[in-house]
């Protein structure tokens, strides 16, 4: 079988085309995921086995990030446009090596999870010693944590996709984690097993299965490189010494959660469940928005930045912005405002009861606050991992986790789960601003008119939405008493009736389907 790489045409890439691509995935995905939470929320609701399962979940999902998804790829992206500009042998040689390093350490990583369990479980959830959701944590974590090695090679090999701008397979892949997960659950309810215990195996299936789902669309790329560890080749070496600042930098929101866990751990039982709820509403529309501008951001301003184009790495990103305060702006405010709704409709029902809803709203509507710098990250760090600066974001990262931990701190114990999701918005808030501050300070991004006739639109147009939803929305307590018909029927008119009128207001004030368009 040849492995000679198959070049997609690179001249004229339409880079909305490519995000509506990843975003239209990640809304399949979105929607899955929210089945799947769904799910968990009656089987598990708020609870002690609701706790104890999504720690043994969250922590092989963060090792995830630093192994594949966030510092790895960040380091390893730019470096691999460089070898795609030098040749077909030296780009498959490269990635042999790439594959293989990150295979041998993976390997590694997931033994020592599996034998030193209770170890990991008392560093991510040291509240949970001494209570029975300890030993259920551990056990649950022997068998998801495998799921770390699969998952994190099988984004490894979505970074090879998206690369060669072949972004749909990577990005649906989480539909087949929310469908393994599912499963999980319904094999559960068929049998009378452990619900946790059948999730947990749900996530180690899904591991696999997704690494199995991307073997032949690398193949068709001419990227299904055998193995060949050496750490001594000069990009691996390039990659060790991108890697290790990309660590913090490419993570920051992850640590920021994982530090949010940990001390809600030491809260009153729920606390943790609620946090998860809460999140996973706010990753709707950073998946959509965030992660799908990130991805073919980082490949596009590498490649444009390796041919020394400067003033298109610029409109590039100018572009970005402008897309990403588009959409995340108005989706905040929706979210602040319709938390309670949104949390009743959804997960509302089993053993999600009244309390849970309203303990979980309020976490979202802070949460909120933080959505659009959350968004804005995700759009600003590609444009240093691409001129191969992780330096800059590593240092950044540290005061942005510094400012979560302080303020986290001050607060969890006057004002519970609530002050970790205040916490973790008001660090984001100094990891946009800091990073957009170093970006202009640098001269590698000068703020175009672009982007301020979009927030000229942008920020009416929300105002209007905002008056709109306010309007038609009813009390919260009726979302609370009300049956599940009226809850799906009335979020639906809102939400139509707001997105309309945001629609409306940008038509009147001269924005057109074509300003979103970039083409490189």
């Amino acid at each position: 079988m040849s492995t000679e790489p198959r070049e997609a045409p690179v001249s004229g890439q339409n880079v909305a085309r490519q995000g509506g691509v990843v975003a239209a995935m990640t809304l399949i995905s979105r929607v899955a995921g929210v089945a799947r939470d769904i799910a968990l929320a009656g089987v598990l609701g708020a609870s002690g086995l609701a706790d104890a399962f999504l720690v043994a979940f969250r922590i092989p999902n963060f090792f995830r990030r630093l192994f594949a998804e966030g510092a790895f790829n960040q380091a390893f992206v730019p470096v691999l446009m460089r070898y795609r500009e030098q040749g077909a042998l030296e780009l498959t040689r490269f990635v042999g090596v790439m594959g293989g390093n990150l295979a041998v350490v993976l390997g590694i990583v997931v033994v020592l999870g599996v034998l030193f369990a209770p170890a990991v479980t008392m560093v991510f959830a040291p509240g949970f010693v001494g209570t029975g959701r300890f030993e259920l944590t551990a056990s649950l974590l022997r068998i998801t944590f495998p799921y770390l090695g699969f998952i994190s090679l099988a984004s490894f090999a979505g970074a090879l996709l998206n690369a060669h701008h072949r972004y749909a397979a990577a990005a649906f892949t989480p539909v087949l984690l929310n469908l393994c997960l599912l499963l999980a659950v319904a094999v559960s309810l068929l049998t009378g097993g452990s619900a946790v215990v059948t999730l947990a195996w749900g996530v180690l299936v899904a591991g696999l299965v997704q690494l199995l789902f991307l073997l032949a669309p690398l193949r068709g790329i001419g990227m299904l490189v055998p193995p060949a560890p050496n750490l001594a080749h000069p990009g691996a070496r390039q990659v060790g010494r991108l890697l290790i600042p990309a660590v913090l930098a490419a993570s920051v929101s992850q640590i920021n959660a994982l530090i949010d866990s940990v001390l809600a751990s030491t809260l009153m039982v729920g606390s943790v469940s609620w946090l998860y709820y809460a999140d996973r509403l706010l990753e709707l529309p950073i998946g959509m928005v965030a992660v799908a501008l990130a991805t073919v951001l980082l490949p596009n301003l590498s490649r444009l930045d390796a041919r020394g184009e400067t003033q298109k790495f610029q409109q590039t990103l100018d572009w970005g912005l402008g897309l990403a305060l588009a959409l995340a702006i108005p989706a905040a405010v929706a979210l602040g405002m319709l938390a309670e709704p949104l949390i009743a409709t959804i997960f509302q029902r089993g053993r999600m009861q009244i309390l849970d809803v309203r303990m979980t709203a309020a976490a979202l509507q802070l949460f909120a606050v933080g959505l659009t710098p959350m968004v804005l990250v995700k759009v600003l760090a590609p444009a240093y991992f691409a001129r191969e600066d992780t330096r800059t974001p590593f240092r950044i990262g540290v005061a942005s986790v510094a400012t979560n931990i302080v303020i986290s701190l001050l607060v969890f114990r006057w004002f519970g789960h609530v002050g970790l999701a205040l916490a973790m918005s008001a660090a984001a808030c100094v990891n946009a601003g800091l990073l957009l501050r170093g970006l202009v300070r640098s001269g590698a991004y000068v703020p175009g008119s672009t982007l301020v006739r979009m927030l000229g639109r942008v920020v009416p147009a929300t105002l209007a939405m905002a008056v709109v939803l306010w309007v038609v929305t009813p009390a919260a307590e009726a979302w609370l008493t009300a049956g599940g018909l009226w809850r799906a029927g009335w979020l639906l008119i809102v939400v139509v009736a707001g997105g309309g009128a945001y629609s409306l207001c940008l038509w009147l004030l001269g924005l057109r389907p074509a300003d979103f368009l970039h083409r490189l």
